[in-house]
């Protein structure tokens, strides 16, 4: 898997997801606050199947693996 998130993308989505999961634990937000799980998770990963489909990638071409 190559990794097609970098450095600002991945903090903005780790910081969103953490947001909405929170909110939504708490209640302030409903249901969809739980879809904070997919920012996470493409955050942590490096990787977005969305970008991938796109052909766009935000990592510089040093970091990205192969």
């Amino acid at each position: 898997m190559k990794f097609n998130v970098g450095g600002l993308d991945r903090i903005l989505r780790i910081a969103l997801g953490l947001a909405l999961i929170v909110l939504a634990a708490i209640g302030s937000i409903g249901w969809w606050g739980w879809l904070g799980v997919i920012p996470l998770a493409t955050g942590l990963l490096r990787f977005c199947p969305l970008y991938s489909l796109a052909g766009l990638s935000t990592c510089p071409l040093g970091a990205r693996r192969k």
